[in-house]
C-alpha cells in the first residue's frame, strides 16, 4: 500500500501547482501614452496652473474596463492600470502643455505660493473608456481664467478614435485622445498670453461729506398782529 500512496501523492501535488498557476497567471499593466512631448526651451515662458483636474468616479480605480455594445462597462480580466489613472492624467496634460506652449512655467493646482498664473485651466473629465468593438471616446469640459481671475473661455469637448480592438491598442488610443485635447487647450490658452498688466488700484479717497444748507431758523419771538374790534373812533 505504500507503493501505491506515493505516486497518487506525487500526482495531487502536481495537479494542485498547474492549477496554482493557471490561477496566478501574469496581468498586463497598463499606462497611458504621452507621446513624444519635446523639453520647452523657455524658462520664462507663460505662467499656467492646470486644475483643480476632476475625473469621474467610475475611472477612479485600477481596473481597466470595457464599454459593451449596450453602453455597459465590464472590468477587463488580463489588464488593469499601473497605478493611479488620474495621476496619469495630469502628468501628461502637463507635459504636453508644457511642450506646446514652451513654456517651463506649467505647473499642477495647488501652485506653490507666490507664483501668479497667467491662466488657469480648470478642467473635468466625465467620460474616458473604449472597448473591443467601441471606439475610444473621451468627454471634458474646460473654463479658463486669466490674471484677474475673469472667465475668459469656457468649452464642451467631445472626441473619439479608433483602435485595433486589442486592450494594448486601446490604451494608446486613449492617450491619443488625451493629446488632442492638450493640443485644443493650448489653442485657447495661447491668445491669452498678450494680457495686459494687472495695475494695482489706487486706494479710493473718501469723498469730502456733502454740507447740506441750513435754512435759518425762524424767530421764535411771536409778532404782532393787528387786533380788530368793532369799536369806532371819533375825532371832534
Amino acid at each position: 500500500m505504500k507503493f501505491l500512496r506515493l505516486p497518487f501523492a506525487l500526482l495531487m501535488t502536481g495537479l494542485l501547482g498547474l492549477s496554482g498557476c493557471s490561477m496566478h497567471q501574469p496581468v498586463a499593466l497598463y499606462q497611458l501614452d504621452s507621446g513624444d512631448p519635446g523639453q520647452p526651451s523657455q524658462s520664462a515662458g507663460m505662467a499656467v496652473v492646470l486644475g483643480p483636474v476632476s475625473v469621474a468616479d467610475y475611472l477612479q480605480r485600477e481596473t481597466f474596463l470595457q464599454r459593451q455594445a449596450d453602453g455597459s462597462l465590464s472590468s477587463a480580466t488580463d489588464g488593469r492600470w499601473a497605478g493611479s489613472l488620474s495621476a496619469d492624467i495630469d502628468q501628461l496634460l502637463v507635459r504636453q502643455l508644457a511642450w506646446r506652449l514652451d513654456s517651463q512655467r506649467v505647473v499642477l493646482a495647488p501652485a506653490s505660493t507666490g507664483f501668479t498664473p497667467d491662466v488657469q485651466v480648470l478642467l473635468s473629465i466625465t467620460r474616458l473608456d473604449s472597448g473591443k468593438n467601441q471606439p475610444a471616446i473621451l468627454d471634458a469640459q474646460w473654463r479658463l481664467l486669466d490674471r484677474r481671475g475673469r472667465v475668459r473661455d469656457n468649452r464642451i469637448v467631445h472626441l473619439e478614435q479608433q483602435h485595433a480592438g486589442s486592450e494594448s491598442s486601446q490604451v494608446q488610443a486613449q492617450g491619443q485622445l488625451l493629446q488632442k485635447l492638450a493640443e485644443q487647450l493650448s489653442s485657447a490658452v495661447k491668445p491669452l498670453a498678450n494680457q495686459p498688466a494687472v495695475a494695482e488700484e489706487a486706494p479710493k479717497k473718501q469723498a469730502a461729506p456733502v454740507q447740506v444748507k441750513k435754512e435759518p431758523e425762524k424767530s421764535k419771538i411771536p409778532m404782532a398782529s393787528p387786533i380788530r374790534t368793532d369799536m369806532e373812533v371819533y375825532r371832534f
